[in-house]
């Protein structure tokens, strides 16, 4: 069974190695020792009620509980661009008229801006690629709901998620080679490391302050602004329907779009349900051949979170969880659990 708990400090090398994976783009996953030592520490800092909401950021990591390895990670940043400089671009339009030459010009512009500066962000998500099957996507991504759901007061009134940009068949990104590249001495890459290891100042120093007008980019700079890569298109279908959308912002380096929406609005937040624990005997009869649903559910335990796939019907009272299911959350019989069905068009 696979079950999702909170990082420890010996997940290090796994982390390491799903860092490596990850490929370019997943900024918030640097393959660098030292910082995603200093991101465990800070997760547990931040499960030992020890964070400022600056420096609050939950890690999660996905468990392959039969061979115990840790096959996925996923993070919350309780509150961006307080610490470090959370910048991005707003799609915007600049208007140019002449009532005397009888002329009128929209022309859609990028706005550097820092307007997500305290808000909440789900980052992180990276799945090994050879567990990428039965709904693992789903409970590594979505468990992060469940866990700001229990604990809403923790986070931002808004969430966000910048996607992965569009990349070519090379791996480079339009938008870089359009724009980015003008501005700073450096491959897409390299960039996109700096940031992910915090040196972001470089961003506030080389950066036009002024709007860019797209229609003077590349065709194919243009075309890839507000997308996402083809391995997150996925991920980017999950959050929408959990409720967010897209308003306009990307980002600075592959132009991948911001999702966002306010936390209480977010399908998971609002229909999470607590229910109480029945325990019940191990089922001979294959979950396919029944007529249950599947459930995220989650303890709600702080520093003891953890979240599974659970069958059960699509109405209840009591959630009945098998001995296996109860174990791998560390409930029993009369505790509750907060649980929400998974959606049967959810993948990773």
């Amino acid at each position: 069974m696979f079950y999702i708990r909170p990082i420890a400090r010996d997940d290090l090398p796994a982390l390491l190695a799903l860092s490596e994976r990850s490929g370019a783009g997943l900024t918030t996953l640097p393959a660098n020792a030292e910082r995603l030592e200093q991101r465990i520490e800070r997760s547990f800092a931040a499960f030992a009620g020890n964070a400022s909401k600056a420096d609050a950021c939950y890690v999660f990591v996905l468990i392959d509980g039969g061979s115990g390895s840790v096959v996925g990670i996923s993070a919350i940043e309780a509150a961006v661009g307080l610490s470090e400089p959370w910048y991005n671009y707003h799609v915007g339009t600049q208007v140019h008229a002449s009532r005397e030459l009888n002329v009128y010009t929209a022309a859609p512009t990028l706005f550097l801006t820092n307007d997500h500066t305290g808000d909440s962000e789900l980052c992180s998500l990276f799945l090994d690629a050879r567990h990428r099957r039965a709904k693992n996507g789903p409970l590594l991504a979505k468990a992060r709901l469940l866990f700001i759901a229990e604990f809403a007061a923790l986070f931002a009134p808004k969430v966000i998620a910048e996607l992965r940009g569009r990349l070519d068949a090379d791996g480079r990104s339009p938008f870089w080679e359009g724009l980015g590249r003008h501005f700073f001495a450096m491959e897409y890459s390299r960039a996109d490391y700096l940031t992910g290891i915090g040196q972001k100042a470089f961003i506030a120093e080389l950066m036009p302050r002024h709007p860019v007008y797209t229609t003077l980019l590349p065709a194919a700079a243009r075309a890839v602004i507000g997308e996402v890569h083809a391995d997150t298109l996925p991920a980017r279908a999950m959050l929408e329907a959990e409720g967010f959308r897209y308003e306009g912002y990307v980002d600075i380096f592959d132009a991948g779009p911001t999702l966002e929406c306010f936390r209480d609005n977010i399908r998971a937040v609002q229909q999470s349900q607590t229910l109480p624990v029945k325990l019940g005997e191990e089922d001979p009869v294959p979950d396919s051949l029944t007529n249950d649903v599947v459930w995220l559910v989650a303890n709600r335990s702080f520093e003891g979170f953890r979240a599974v796939l659970a069958p059960a019907p699509a109405r209840i009272a009591q959630f009945p969880l098998l001995p296996h299911a109860a174990a791998a959350l560390g409930v029993g019989d009369g505790d509750t659990v907060r649980a929400v069905p998974v959606s049967p068009r959810d993948r990773l």
